[in-house]
């Protein structure tokens, strides 16, 4: 029998923990740029299981990958080598500057592997001492213990301290600030970018040049956290490739699967020869099923061109919505890369993205105030009108 949204709710609240703030549906379909709850209503989903669904939901390619692999084989250990990991490792390193990628679950746990990697790379190389690790101010790098430490936002840390020790956090964008945090005891530098949950901040190119020429100069490794912005979410394949500028690390999930769960963590140089046996694990990271949809996700996005789709996608976003703005000074600022977009307000969002999920369409707001577009790369013109229009209304209401 199938249930409703309420009856979903009522026994979500019951034998779920309350770790989400989340909305009142229960969503059971999706396909393209659409999903359904367990009502039967239908929705534009600009919310895209947050930057995961880049082909949109159940992508024709991913599903039949998914089907296949599971009939073959579901998991087997990493005691072992198996086909579609070896693959997917392959297809990753051929369109990156990376050289070796270890596979795992999710973005907190690509992050949690580069802070280690980072860190047995200067212990190697320098001893002990050296691991320090410098992060900016509302970043987002995971909900682990670890990686929340290195997410500089205090309200996400507080009541889980002792945090892990050894980070700083500087101003986003502000080289000055970088330079007065560096000691001997750098052993990395770990930036996104453009900030998600901070806001959806893009770096400044030269910044980013900066940052890296620092980087190279003391040996300090450069980490950055694609984990939203990879896989042609801001108009190329990865994020780095706007700025002219090659990371020693860079951590991948989201948008790696298709929707199914998997993350990376990509090296190149002697970085990437730094892991031997029993220093790093997964469990399940890069199984067979995962990396069989990791390998349909990725051959789409290419075969499709869908970071060149993002780019031109995402200008005309910017574009209209900047008409918008014209109209309704409450529009702060518009910012982003690609089809990863902030749509700054003077106000809160909250209500906007209320209004919106009435008139049948998903949004979602970091900050307080901050709108976040982050739909799927296929997402037609049409659709993103028919998105523009309600967003346009739902801010007028303010």
């Amino acid at each position: 029998m199938n249930m409703h949204n309420e009856t979903i709710i009522q026994l979500g609240k019951e034998y779920v923990m309350n770790t989400y703030g989340r909305l009142p549906i229960a969503l059971v379909r999706g396909y393209g740029s659409y999903v359904w709850d367990a009502d039967g209503k239908k929705y534009l989903d600009l919310v895209s299981g947050i930057a995961v669904n880049n082909l949109g939901h159940c992508h024709p390619k991913v599903v039949d990958a998914v089907k296949k692999q599971a009939e073959l084989l579901l998991h087997c250990s990493n005691l072992y080598w198996n086909e579609k990991q070896v693959m997917l490792a392959k297809m990753l390193v051929n369109n990156s500057c990376g050289t070796k990628v270890f596979f795992c679950n999710s973005g907190a746990e690509a992050n949690e592997g580069a802070i280690k990697l980072a860190r047995k790379y200067s212990f190697n190389k320098y001893g002990p001492g050296r691991a320090e690790i410098i992060t900016a101010y509302n970043s987002f790098h995971g909900r682990t213990l670890t990686a929340l430490t290195a997410t500089g936002q205090a309200k996400y840390q507080k009541g889980f301290e002792p945090l892990t020790p050894g980070f700083k956090y500087v101003k986003y964008n502000d080289l000055a600030d970088l330079q007065a945090a560096l000691t001997p005891q750098t052993c990395a530098i770990m930036l996104e970018p453009v900030q998600g949950e901070g806001g959806v901040n893009p770096a400044e190119q030269a910044y980013l040049k900066s940052v890296q020429e620092i980087c190279r100069e003391r040996d300090i490794l450069l980490i950055f956290d694609e984990v939203q912005t990879g896989l042609g979410r801001t108009g190329k394949l990865f994020a780095y490739e706007h700025y002219g500028v090659e990371p020693d690390i860079f951590t991948l999930a989201k948008g790696l699967g298709g929707g199914f769960p998997i993350g990376a963590l990509v090296a190149r140089g002697q970085a990437a020869e730094t892991f031997q046996p029993g220093e790093h694990a997964s469990t399940f990271g890069g199984n067979p099923l995962a990396a069989a949809a990791g390998l349909a996700a990725l051959t789409a996005i290419l075969e499709d061109n869908l970071p060149q789709q993002a780019w031109e996608k995402g200008e005309y976003v910017k574009t209209e919505t900047a008409k918008m703005a014209g109209q309704l000074p409450v529009i702060r600022n518009i910012r982003g890369l690609g089809l990863m977009i902030g749509i700054e307000l003077a106000v809160e969002a909250k209500p906007v993205q209320e209004y919106c999920q009435a008139q049948g369409v998903l949004v979602n707001y970091v900050q307080s105030n901050v709108l976040r577009l982050v739909p799927p790369l296929i997402i037609s013109y049409e659709d993103l009108d028919l998105a523009l229009q309600v967003i346009g209304k739902a801010i007028k209401q303010l």
